[in-house]
C-alpha cells in the first residue's frame, strides 16, 4: 500500500484525533441513527406494519455486537438468505428465498436505492453501514429488475447536521486480524455536515499461505439549501487484495479427507486485485408535509485483476480421480472491469380522493452497465495421455508443495463486452379503504436493449425487450397486535451476456406470491412475522463449468416455502432474534447440460440452497457499579444443501455457536469482544462443485476497544 492511500485510508483517524478535545459530547448510544428528513427511493413513508411483504433490518447494534465486517456474514443472521459460491472469495454472492441470479456476477444488492452489487469490487465492507434491510417477497413494480425472492437494501451512515462527534475503534483477532475504523461527523450549523468513514483491514487465515487486506474511504456530505431542500453526496473509494482461493476438494464426494486448511492455488500467482470507485448525488425536495420530491444519479467503476491456480474440473482431465492425491490445476488471468451509471427521480405525495387516503409513488430510472472481461487460461493435458506432472499442473492435496512447476503462461479464453440499458417507469398507489383494510396497486415498465460483443471474433449482437410488471398488495389489520398481509407481483430482467457459442440470452421472468401475518407481544415488545412465499421463474441461469465466465440457460425454476421472524425483548431486559426459514429451491424443467452430459431434471434441488436454516440471538445489559456490561450468545444452523448441479454430492448439515460481550467503562470507552464457532465445527458454507468447496473458519475470536466523542 503506496503512501497516498494511507493517507485516504487515515484521513478520518486523523481528523478524529486532532478535533477530539474540542467537539461536542454526543449521545453514548449509536444504535440508531437517523438522518434528519432523507427518504429512501422506492420505498415511500410506510411502518412495516402498512407493508404488505416481509421486512428484516439487521440493526448496526447488531452488526456491531457480532464485530461483523462483511455483507455476507452479516446476511447470514437472517435464515432466508443463503450463502452461493463466492468465486473464491472475491464477491459476495447469496439467495433470498432460494434464488440467486446470474452464478458469473455477484449478487445485487442496493445502497440507499442505488445498485451497488454489480461490477467487480470485492466482497462489501460494512463500515459506514446504519442497517441493512431485506425486502422480500413481491417488489417487482418498484424493483423491477431484482430477484423475486427479495432485494438487499444497505443504508449507509449519513452526514447530520448540527452534530459534531463521533467514534474510532480497533480490534486484534485470531490469525493476525487487525481491523481499525474512524466516523466522524463535522457540521457547520444546520445547514453542513461531513461524516468522514475509514476501515483498515489485514488478516491471515486459516487456510495456509492466505491474507488478505481491505481498506476504504466512504465519506458522505450533506447540504441544506433551504428549509425544505437538502442535497446529499456520498463517494466510496475502496481497494481490495485476496488470492484466489476455489477451497478443497471432495474426493470421491467426500469432504474430511483434504485438510480445511490446505491451500491447493500457487501463492506465486499473488493477489486478486478488486477496486471500486463509486459516488451518489441525491436532492430532495419537500413541497410540503405530503408531497415530495427525489432526484439522484450514482456511478460506480470496478475492476478485478489478477491470475489464479485453481483445480481443473473436466473429469478427462483430472488426474486427481486417478491416484486419489494428485489434483490437476488450471491457470487462469481475469482483467475485468465493469462501469454503472444510475440517473432516477421519483414523486411521493399523500392525499385525500374520492373520500379514501392515498399515498402515491411515481418514478423514472435510467441504468446502464458495461460489462469487459478478458479471460485467458491454461488448462492441464488430458489424463488418457498419461501426462506429467508438470504438464497436468498437479499438487499433492495431501502434501502440497507450492512453486514445484515453473508457473503455467495462460492462453486466449474470453474477451467480450457486454453493454446493457434499460429505462423503467413505475407507479404505485396505496389506499387505505378502511381504517383497518389498505390495498397496494402498481405497475412497472421496463425497456431495456443489450449489445454483447465478442472482441476475439469481432461478432455482435444484439436484443431488445420490454414489459409491463404488475402488483397487487393487501393489509388487514385484524387487530391492534395482529395483521394480514398478501402480495403478488410479477417481474423482469434482462440476462446479461451470451452462451460460449455466442446466443444471446433471452430475458428472466418472474412471477412471485407472499402471504403472511405480523402480531406484536408482551404490549409491543416482542413483534413478529410469518410468511408463506411461493416463486418460479423462466430463463434462468447457470455457470457453464466447461467455460469459465460464460453461463447456460437451465430453462424454469421455483421456490416455496415458510418463513418466520421474531425480535424484541423478552421479560428481564433479554433481547431477542430468532429466524426460521425452510424453503423447497428445485429445477422446474428437464435441461441436458451439453458439455458434461449432466441431466438437470425436473424436481432436483437448486445448488446451495438449504431445506432447513435457523439463526437465534439472546443479548442483555447488566450494571456493574458505575458501569456496564453487555453479554450475548448465539446460534446458526444450516441445513444439507446440494453441492453440484445435476448430481447426489451433498454439503453436510452445520450448526455454530458465537458468543460477544462489551463493557462500557465510561460513556466514551468501550472494550468489545467475541468468539465464532465456539465449538470448533468443521464445515463447509458453499460450493460449485466436488472440486471447489469452500471450508468455514475454525474457532476464532477477536478483542478491541470503540472510543467515542
Amino acid at each position: 500500500m503506496n503512501s497516498a492511500s494511507r493517507s485516504i485510508l487515515f484521513l478520518s483517524a486523523s481528523l478524529a484525533c486532532m478535533a477530539g478535545p474540542a467537539l461536542a459530547e454526543v449521545a453514548s448510544s449509536v444504535t440508531e441513527v437517523v438522518v434528519t428528513g432523507q427518504r429512501q427511493a422506492y420505498r415511500g413513508l410506510f411502518t412495516p406494519e402498512e407493508t404488505p411483504q416481509s421486512l428484516v433490518v439487521i440493526s448496526q447494534r447488531t452488526l456491531q455486537d457480532n464485530n461483523i465486517a462483511g455483507l455476507t456474514e452479516a446476511l447470514d443472521l437472517n435464515a432466508g438468505v443463503a450463502r452461493q459460491n463466492n468465486f473464491g472469495g472475491l464477491w459476495d454472492a447469496y439467495a433470498v428465498r432460494g434464488f440467486a441470479g446470474d452464478e458469473n456476477l455477484p449478487s445485487g444488492y442496493l445502497v440507499n436505492g442505488f445498485n451497488g452489487g454489480r461490477g467487480f469490487g470485492g466482497p462489501r465492507d460494512i463500515a459506514g453501514v446504519e442497517r441493512i434491510e431485506i425486502l422480500k417477497g413481491p417488489n417487482a413494480a418498484l424493483f423491477g429488475r431484482g430477484e423475486p425472492g427479495g432485494t438487499v437494501n444497505i443504508v449507509t451512515r449519513k452526514a447530520r447536521f448540527g452534530e459534531t462527534g463521533g467514534e474510532v475503534s480497533a480490534s486484534l483477532g485470531g490469525y493476525s486480524a487487525r481491523r481499525a475504523d474512524a466516523d466522524v461527523n463535522l457540521a457547520a450549523g444546520q445547514v453542513f455536515g461531513a461524516r468522514l468513514i475509514g476501515f483498515y483491514d489485514e488478516a491471515e487465515s486459516f487456510r495456509r499461505t492466505v491474507s488478505t487486506e481491505r481498506y476504504g474511504f466512504l465519506p458522505s456530505f450533506g447540504f441544506r439549501l433551504g428549509e425544505d431542500t437538502t442535497v446529499t453526496y456520498d463517494l466510496e473509494i475502496t481497494r481490495q487484495k485476496a488470492p484466489f482461493d476455489r477451497g478443497v476438494p471432495a474426493i470421491g464426494g467426500v469432504l474430511g479427507k483434504v485438510d480445511r486448511r490446505t491451500f491447493l492455488g500457487e501463492p506465486g500467482d499473488g493477489p486478486i486485485k478488486a477496486d471500486a470507485t463509486g459516488q451518489q448525488v441525491e436532492i430532495q425536495h419537500d413541497f410540503s408535509p405530503a408531497w415530495s420530491l427525489l432526484l439522484g444519479a450514482g456511478f460506480r467503476t470496478t475492476s478485478l485483476t489478477g491470475f489464479s491456480t485453481e483445480a481443473e474440473l473436466a473429469a478427462s482431465r483430472q488426474k486427481l480421480n486417478v491416484d486419489g492425491k494428485s489434483l490437476s490445476r488450471q491457470r487462469r488471468f481475469r482483467d475485468y472491469e465493469a462501469d454503472h451509471a444510475v440517473l432516477r427521480g421519483e414523486v411521493s405525495g399523500d392525499f385525500q380522493a374520492l373520500g379514501v387516503r392515498h399515498r402515491l409513488l411515481v418514478g423514472a430510472d435510467f441504468d446502464r452497465f458495461e460489462n469487459s472481461q478478458l479471460f485467458l487460461r491454461f488448462r492441464p493435458a488430458a489424463v488418457s495421455g498419461n501426462p506429467s506432472d508438470q504438464a497436468a499442473n498437479v499438487i499433492d492435496v495431501f502434501a502440497p508443495v507450492y512453486g514445484r512447476f515453473p508457473l503455467p503462461t495462460p492462453g486466449p479464453q474470453t474477451n467480450r463486452l457486454d453493454v446493457q440499458e434499460a429505462v423503467g417507469l413505475y407507479i404505485q398507489d396505496q389506499i387505505s379503504l378502511s381504517d383497518a383494510l389498505q390495498i397496494r396497486l402498481g405497475v412497472r415498465y421496463d425497456d431495456f436493449s443489450l449489445e454483447s460483443l465478442n472482441r476475439a471474433t469481432g461478432v455482435s449482437q444484439t436484443r431488445s425487450e420490454s414489459r409491463l410488471s404488475p402488483q397487487v398488495g393487501l393489509v388487514w389489520t385484524a387487530a391492534p397486535s395482529l395483521s394480514l398481509f398478501a402480495a403478488y407481483g410479477e417481474g423482469f430482467r434482462s440476462n446479461i451476456g451470451a452462451t460460449a457459442k455466442g446466443e444471446i440470452f433471452e430475458p428472466e421472468t418472474s412471477r412471485s406470491f407472499e402471504a403472511g401475518l405480523r402480531f406484536t407481544l408482551l404490549e409491543g415488545d416482542l413483534s413478529g412475522t410469518l410468511a408463506y412465499f411461493s416463486m418460479r421463474k423462466s430463463q434462468v441461469l447457470a455457470a457453464d463449468p466447461a467455460n469459465p465466465g460464460f453461463s447456460l440457460p437451465i430453462g424454469k425454476a421455483g421456490s416455496q416455502g415458510l418463513e418466520f421472524d421474531l425480535n424484541g425483548r423478552l421479560p428481564g431486559g433479554i433481547e431477542a432474534l430468532l429466524s426460521y426459514a425452510y424453503v423447497e429451491a428445485e429445477a422446474r424443467s428437464d435441461v441436458l447440460d451439453p458439455n458434461f452430459s449432466l441431466q438437470i431434471r425436473k424436481g432436483d434441488r437448486l445448488i446451495n440452497i438449504p431445506a432447513h436454516t435457523a439463526n437465534a440471538q439472546l443479548a442483555r445489559d447488566f450494571a456493574v457499579g458505575a458501569t456496564e456490561v453487555r453479554l450475548g450468545a448465539g446460534v446458526q444452523h444450516v441445513g444439507e444443501r446440494l453441492g453440484e448441479t445435476a448430481t447426489k454430492f451433498e454439503l453436510p448439515a452445520y450448526t455454530l455457536v458465537r458468543l460477544f460481550g462489551a463493557w462500557r467503562a465510561t460513556d466514551r470507552v468501550e472494550v468489545f469482544g467475541e468468539i465464532q464457532n465456539l465449538f470448533d465445527e468443521t464445515y463447509y458454507t458453499n460450493s460449485f462443485s466436488t472440486l471447489w468447496v469452500q471450508p468455514g473458519s475454525p474457532r476464532t475470536g477477536s478483542v478491541g476497544v470503540r472510543l467515542r466523542f
